[in-house]
């Protein structure tokens, strides 16, 4: 399970329907915030591919402007890849929103 840290810059005006919007996804836990619309933010899915797509629907949240991974753990993921357990997709492009739909 791929466990990433975020700094998630939103609207300073609507960080409190972030939060609360936040509130609806289990595997995000929010660790800080401050006035300007910063917030630290830890995510743990099931795999990384599950992460990107939890991102790119946070993202769709209104007032939300950006989430920025500070780090990355996925030891578990690594070790299932190096024993031929999972092959993870390797995309090289930028992803649209419908590629998670």
């Amino acid at each position: 399970m791929p466990i990433g840290g975020f700094v998630v810059n939103v609207v300073p005006e609507k960080k409190e329907e972030v939060l609360k919007a936040f509130g609806a996804f289990p595997e995000l836990t929010v660790y800080g915030h401050d006035e300007k619309g910063h917030l630290i933010v830890v995510l743990d899915t099931e795999s990384s591919e599950e992460m990107e797509k939890l991102v790119q629907r946070l993202l769709q949240i209104e007032g939300v402007l950006s989430f920025g991974l500070a780090y990355l753990h996925g030891e578990d993921e690594v070790e299932k890849i190096e024993a031929g357990e999972f092959k993870p997709k390797i995309r090289f492009h930028r992803f649209r929103p419908e590629d998670f739909s």
